[in-house]
């Protein structure tokens, strides 16, 4: 089965999922094929006992695609790239200290926290596991991600300034979580020899501070190009060309490439842009374009991530830590939050109850998941993959149903309802 084979099956399966959701479940699609991929392949579990001929297919999908390297390396550039071009540049600016410091400090601290708390949690039920290992999972645990955040935000109806804190946030942090969990991967793996806060610092800032700068040149040069012309064929390309070349050369380069395709995206999407490079109609078809790219691309995601359940080593220890991580992820997240919120409250007019509503809102996703496939045995990788896909599985569909729901609750609490 080549390739080609296993990607046509995938966008079927994507189509006849997401059908049977928009048909008949109705819920969000990024929850909707998220449950009902689960749901298949518990009925394929229980369909082997009898043929295991579809099981074995579902399986060898499964372990004949990368998710990692697929998800970081290709998927995650076009989606941010997708989720940047339609974010508020304006509102963003007026924002960028109090986003900065939740993407920064929010993700530093709440990474130690995680890691310190589960480290005594797994302790506790009879899981030895060093303490590195431990900061490694809140690491990737902490960061939110911003496929899901986008995805669900959009139905929540979230107040338009708590909203673009979230997207804002969840835009940038994914990028700054994965330079802070390869550091500590490198410090687990012993590959990082004599490791200092210098080194560190200097990982920290080449990797986040390349990869805004490149962002910002790949913006302003693909700005320039669209403006120089009129037709919207090629400046749908040009702005094709200009993720696709980004990542290759972000990766190069050795930067972070997320960030480079948010900065890019942001330029790209920014009112300016829109006035001064593209025509009323490229303006559509590149917002059709894309707006297509991020469904194909989501649909696909969150398949795989219900697929994923087939590689799992669900031990009941392993399940009971992954449970016992759900309340530990949210009261970190929520602790987190609390001193930058509280500096930019009243200087910036943060609706009331901004940290709780960006607490249940910051949802954990298949970035999460990519890391923990990239851990190694020693690291305790069969543990803390189910531990995170059961975050990430309740974070979902628990949080991203409800999340609306708590919005509407806190109602007349909000300002500028």
């Amino acid at each position: 089965m080549d390739y080609f084979v296993i990607a046509s099956i995938l966008v079927f399966i994507s189509a006849f999922f997401g059908y049977i959701n928009v048909r008949f479940i109705k819920l969000p699609n990024t929850i909707g094929l998220t449950v009902i991929t689960i749901l298949f392949t518990l009925g394929v579990f229980a369909l082997s006992y009898f043929d295991d001929t579809l099981l074995n297919a579902e399986r060898y999908i499964i372990t004949h695609i990368d998710f990692r390297s697929v998800l970081l390396d290709i998927m995650l550039s076009f989606l941010l790239f997708a989720g940047a071009l339609h974010t508020d540049l304006q509102k963003l600016r007026e924002l960028r200290w109090p986003i900065l410091i939740f993407a920064t400090f929010g993700v530093l601290v709440s990474t130690f926290l995680v890691g310190s708390i589960v480290y005594f949690m797994l302790h506790g039920i009879g899981l030895e596991v060093q303490f590195i290992n431990c900061l490694l999972f809140g690491a990737l645990i902490s960061p939110t991600d911003p496929i899901a955040v986008l995805g669900i935000l959009k139905k929540a109806n979230v107040p338009k300034k708590l909203e673009i804190k979230i997207v804002g946030e969840s835009l940038f942090n994914d990028g700054v979580g994965v330079v802070i969990f390869l550091t500590i991967f490198g410090i687990a793996s012993g590959s990082a020899g004599d490791f200092s806060m210098a080194d560190v610092l200097t990982l920290f800032i080449h990797e986040v501070g390349g990869g805004l700068l490149l962002g910002a040149l790949l913006g302003w040069i693909t700005v320039r190009l669209m403006k120089s012309i009129d037709d919207y064929d090629i400046e749908v390309i040009i702005t094709l060309a200009t993720v696709m070349t980004g990542t290759i050369v972000a990766q190069y380069l050795h930067i972070s490439a997320p960030l480079a395709m948010v900065v890019a995206g942001l330029i790209v999407g920014g009112n300016t842009a829109r006035k001064q490079a593209m025509s009323e109609l490229t303006e559509n078809y590149v917002d059709k374009f894309w707006e297509l790219i991020d469904i194909l691309l989501n649909t696909l995601l969150f398949v795989l991530i219900g697929m994923e359940l087939l590689v799992l080593d669900l031990e009941p220890e392993f399940v009971m830590a992954g449970l016992l991580a759900i309340p530990i992820a949210l009261i970190c997240r929520y602790a987190s939050l609390i001193i930058p919120v509280n500096i930019f409250a009243k200087r910036l007019d943060f609706v009331p109850n901004t940290n709780l509503i960006m607490t249940w809102g910051g949802l954990r996703g298949a970035i999460s998941i990519a890391l923990a496939l990239g851990l190694t045995y020693e690291m305790h990788r069969e543990l803390f993959l189910v531990m995170t896909y059961v975050v990430v599985i309740f974070s979902i569909i628990v949080q991203g149903l409800t999340v609306g729901k708590l919005v509407k609750k806190l109602r007349r609490k909000i300002e500028g309802l």
